[in-house]
């Protein structure tokens, strides 16, 4: 099969600072992927380059069989209805309520009428656990836990291929973060979505992510599963996965280590 997304040779500068410097991974349908690094590493710069936020200086992005390279305006419009985004602060807009900030979308790419949007806003906050009250609310009204769940029924308005998010159990309490994976997972199954998701969380990257990339010294460092990864010696990937706290905590899936 054919990777869902596929970076070859990436590199990113800002002025004299190189980001990347030919980076290469592959995502496959349906799995969940997660994009590690140290702090400035361009975890969320390489996302925002698969999003098209960003193009890269060098090499080729190609998302759903499609290079962004050279894209038309229509074929990348066609391009962003197919995923969806939940960025690390939800990125809700705050004078529309939570209802409307689902409809953003359903308003840009569709011409169904009103009666249908409000049922797709239901459906929608009832896929990530929200009553049908809260799409009345406003974003300062919610919770942490239910802006980052409002920010995903968001992302499903399309009902996305792939679904993009940045840091999406920070901020979140032990209990709220471990119910957010479960979801995520869930979502996954149930639609057959792909999800990209930058983290730091290693309870996510322990128990749901299926294969990972490391981002380090503007590399790639170690791609695949955890198994895969766990066998880096690169001085990252020894000081995130093999520390004593990880160690102990995770004693089950790193003792061979």
């Amino acid at each position: 099969m054919n990777p869902v997304i596929e970076v070859k040779g990436v590199v990113t500068k800002f002025g004299d600072r190189t980001i990347h410097d030919h980076v290469n991974l592959h995502i496959d349908a349906n799995e969940i992927y997660g994009i590690l690094g140290e702090s400035g590493s361009g975890k969320s710069v390489l996302m925002k380059e698969m999003i098209m936020l960003l193009q890269p200086n060098e090499g080729e992005v190609s998302v759903l069989g499609t290079s962004l390279t050279h894209i038309s305006f229509k074929e990348a419009q066609k391009l962003r209805s197919d995923w969806g985004v939940l960025f690390q602060f939800g990125a809700l807009f705050s004078s529309l309520t939570i209802a409307e900030n689902i409809e953003v979308q359903l308003k840009e790419y569709t011409n169904i009428s009103k009666m249908m949007r409000t049922k797709l806003v239901r459906s929608k906050l009832a896929l990530v656990g929200l009553e049908t009250h809260v799409g009345a609310m406003y974003p300062s009204e919610l919770s942490g836990g239910m802006i980052k769940r409002a920010a995903l029924a968001r992302a499903l308005a399309m009902e996305p291929k792939l679904l993009f998010l940045d840091e999406p159990t920070s901020g979140l309490d032990p209990i709220g973060a471990r119910n957010f994976d479960a979801l995520i997972v869930e979502l996954r199954d149930l639609l057959g979505i792909t999800v990209v998701m930058i983290t730091h969380d290693l309870d996510s990257i322990f128990s749901i992510v299926d294969r990972m990339a490391v981002l380090a010294d503007k590399h790639v460092v170690a791609e695949g599963t955890l198994e895969n990864v766990l066998q880096s010696t690169h001085p990252f990937v020894e000081a995130f996965f093999k520390n004593e706290y990880t160690k102990e905590r995770f004693k089950d899936k790193v003792k061979n280590v």
